[in-house]
């Protein structure tokens, strides 16, 4: 009779357990179901949040100090240009010629070679000369002026980067929250099990362990995110102790992905390429400037000189010439290294076309890249893998499956989720780095 009664209550436990254990698993089941349908509503970029991510760029346009410094550097250098083409400042002369004495005035009633002088000389640079410095000065503004534009859009660039990053982060966050939910669940329902005599200890083990590893995960992720924020409130400005910068849900990017018309685009907008432009127009004048340092550069003179009573006053006219005597040991090699400076202007203009041609198509490849992986996740891999578990689920209920099985198609949804918003943000990325050097053509 006793052994009935242990037997009654042993079978009682047993039903009691297993109904528990559904119960557990078709609520996670109801939970991914309800995590992917999230994930397959999920917008893709763009921020409808105060700190907008359009709202942080233009506050890094107006706040960064390397924009600030390009910016001022380009204004200064527009300052050159007139400099350069003014002619040098006129040297005045004070002449005194006295006789007898060093005393001032000596002679001055008895000689007629006493006379105070008063003069001017200017010098005058050879033909063309000023213009072709005031070309280089416009060509050096033209460079700085592409510096500046280089700095905006490297900064731009770089804020939307730490933003899809931050954005992937948070999003890594919330399935690894998510997730640590589900594996506490599962964690309890392996315990009661192995308690009733269901499973064994080396699955209550192997829960307690991914237990472990999420919770290490989300503590590396939230590292992740101080160092990104920190890295962002730099870029955009703000001190390192003001509040966390937010990043809320993302809208499609729609970007035209012509390559024709893309790559068209790398003559008319690379910064870069304007910069190498700049600086190989330079060069031409550079050279043509060393050739013209074969002609003299002349200098005139005038001079006005009060003589004694006795004598006549002196008026004298004087012109003058540098002769490059030796030009062999000068101008020669100066040609000869402005030529050398003009070859090699000519290569780095084609050296940043290239780049820049081969940047834009590293991008392209990689948003396309991007589009086939988020539609591979978000229309096949996240909701087989959702399946999957929600089987695994079954069977483990049902125990048609091991515990091991349970556990690998929890930890599958996680690390698809997570790679599914990886490339999410990789695609924005590749998107901000293109505007970089074809500008934004939205």
């Amino acid at each position: 009779m006793s052994r009935r009664i242990d037997s009654r209550r042993s079978t009682l436990a047993l039903i009691l357990t297993l109904s528990t254990i559904a119960l557990v698993i078709a609520a996670q089941a109801r939970a991914a179901d309800s995590n992917s349908a999230d994930v397959a509503r999920t917008p893709v970029a763009g921020s409808a949040n105060p700190d907008g991510i359009e709202a942080l760029v233009a506050e890094a346009m107006r706040q960064s100090p390397l924009i600030a410094a390009a910016r001022s550097h380009w204004r200064a250098q527009e300052k050159v240009p007139i400099q350069v083409s003014t002619l040098p400042d006129p040297e005045i002369a004070l002449q005194h010629f006295t006789v007898g004495s060093p005393q001032p005035f000596s002679g001055y009633e008895t000689s007629d070679f006493y006379y105070t002088g008063f003069g001017a000389t200017q010098e005058i640079p050879g033909p063309g000369k000023l213009g072709l410095r005031a070309k280089q000065a416009h060509k050096d503004a033209d460079y700085a002026r592409a510096a500046y534009e280089v700095a905006q859009r490297s900064v731009a660039e770089k804020v939307r980067e730490a933003c899809f990053n931050l954005f992937y982060l948070d999003k890594a966050a919330a399935l690894l929250r998510e997730n640590r939910v589900e594996l506490q669940r599962i964690e309890r329902v392996t315990e009661e099990g192995y308690r009733v005599g269901r499973g064994i200890q080396q699955d209550v083990t192997k829960a307690q362990l991914q237990m472990t590893a999420i919770l290490r995960e989300i503590e590396m992720n939230r590292d992740q995110i101080d160092e990104q924020q920190a890295e962002l409130k730099a870029i955009v400005g703000r001190e390192i102790d003001s509040h966390e910068i937010q990043i809320g849900e993302l809208k499609p990017s729609q970007f035209d992905l012509d390559a024709t018309r893309i790559r068209s685009l790398v003559a008319a907008e690379s910064p870069d390429l304007r910069m190498a432009l700049a600086m190989s127009a330079r060069s031409s004048d550079s050279l043509e400037l060393a050739r013209r340092d074969y002609w003299p550069d002349f200098s005139l003179g005038y001079m006005y000189q009060k003589t004694g009573p006795g004598a006549r006053d002196y008026y004298m006219l004087s012109l003058g010439a540098k002769v490059p005597l030796y030009f062999w040991r000068k101008q020669k090699p100066a040609v000869e290294q402005a030529a050398l400076e003009k070859e090699a202007a000519i290569d780095q203009v084609r050296a940043a076309r290239l780049e820049a041609d081969s940047g834009v198509q590293r991008q392209i490849v990689a948003i396309r890249t991007a589009n086939r992986i988020i539609a591979l996740y978000r229309d096949g891999l996240i909701p087989q893998s959702t399946a999957t578990r929600a089987a695994a689920s079954s069977a483990y209920s049902s125990g048609k499956a091991d515990f091991q099985t349970l556990l690998s198609a929890v930890i599958d949804v996680l690390n698809l989720n997570q790679e599914y918003y990886r490339a999410i943000a990789d695609r924005e990325i590749a998107i901000a780095k293109l505007k970089q050097i074809i500008g934004d053509q939205s």
